[in-house]
């Protein structure tokens, strides 16, 4: 037991011995509801406002309540008590007290203050989650250290976590990016390409255009443009992942699940939009099937799939958003 809830302990056990003993009058006192550090050394080591917590079932002023507590407190676990102000009750802890906590610390190493698990109690943490496209960037970084940070927290507290890295691999960017890689690939063979307006044109490109070009040579140049932009998506992802996973890695980031968001094509997509469909929440206009957003208090109506049959990212978040109520 930890010593702030020793303390806590000890407060309540003075304030029933008091009552026993007749130097308080018997009622409802309750559990010690603030015991706190004091924001400067010399107040102690923690302060507690029990006397003014119980003052009214007492009937008594605070201060009285307190030196009345302070002498049924008893403990090695404490070195001396203060009354200062109102009727706060100043604890100075014992050296050894301390002492023999620092080697509890130590012996118990990085499950020290860990709570119990929580058997009925799950939670997913889903971070970072930056488009395989490049590198990470600072704000990528800062996410990462929050969230890990939080997983260990909830964790040490007793919650059952899964942290969880969502892969954006099905969308428009992933097209750009083997667009970006093949413009690159083509011009390392002296060929006239141009890197897509939408297109990536960082370094790190060029780069994985240079890998492929040594590993494989000039093999995909006997290859249509659409054969061509297949194989590069899927070769460039694959880097792009890798190297994802090892800056995370480096930084002590780790991942309980890497969540590809082309998994949810097309059984979970159409699955959860069929649901949709049988309650009415989705509807056919100009084309494209819309989601009736405005019920929820949207300000309009959200597409989910457009007129040329290509789905929007609303369309993978619900999928991934049923997957997890499920």
């Amino acid at each position: 037991m930890e010593i702030r809830e020793q303390l806590r302990q000890l407060i309540e056990q003075a304030g029933q011995e008091a009552v026993r003993s007749g130097d308080l009058p018997e009622g409802d006192y309750g559990t010690v509801q603030k015991l706190e550090i004091p924001p400067r050394k010399e107040f102690g080591d923690f302060s507690s406002n029990a006397a003014m917590q119980w003052a009214k079932t007492a009937h008594r002023a605070p201060r009285q309540i307190a030196e009345i507590l302070v002498r049924h407190l008893q403990s090695g676990l404490i070195a001396k008590t203060e009354i200062a102000g109102a009727g706060f009750i100043n604890i100075f802890l014992a050296a050894q007290a301390v002492y023999d906590n620092l080697k509890t610390i130590l012996n118990t190493g990085a499950d020290y203050g860990s709570l119990p698990v929580r058997r009925e109690d799950t939670v997913l943490v889903e971070y970072v989650s930056a488009n395989p496209t490049g590198p990470l960037h600072v704000g990528h970084g800062r996410g990462a250290a929050y969230g890990s940070a939080l997983v260990n927290l909830l964790r040490a507290a007793g919650y059952q976590v899964a942290s969880e890295y969502y892969i954006n691999d099905a969308g428009n960017q992933i097209e750009h990016l083997a667009e970006s890689v093949n413009a690159r690939y083509l011009q390392l063979f002296g060929q006239d390409a141009e890197v897509p307006e939408d297109g990536y044109r960082g370094q790190d490109i060029i780069e994985t255009a240079r890998k492929i070009k040594d590993r494989d040579g000039d093999k995909y140049l006997r290859m249509t443009e659409e054969e061509r932009l297949s194989v590069f998506k899927d070769l460039a992802l694959s880097e792009k992942l890798a190297a994802l996973k090892k800056d995370l890695s480096d930084f002590h980031v780790t991942f309980d699940r890497w969540y590809s968001e082309k998994s949810l094509y097309p059984d979970r997509v159409d699955a959860a939009l069929d649901v949709l469909k049988q309650k009415k929440k989705m509807y056919e206009k100009d084309g494209a099937w819309w989601m009736k957003t405005t019920e929820c208090g949207d300000d309009k109506d959200r597409v989910v799939i457009r007129a040329n049959g290509v789905p929007t990212y609303f369309c993978s978040d619900i999928a991934y958003h049923r997957d997890k109520l499920e």
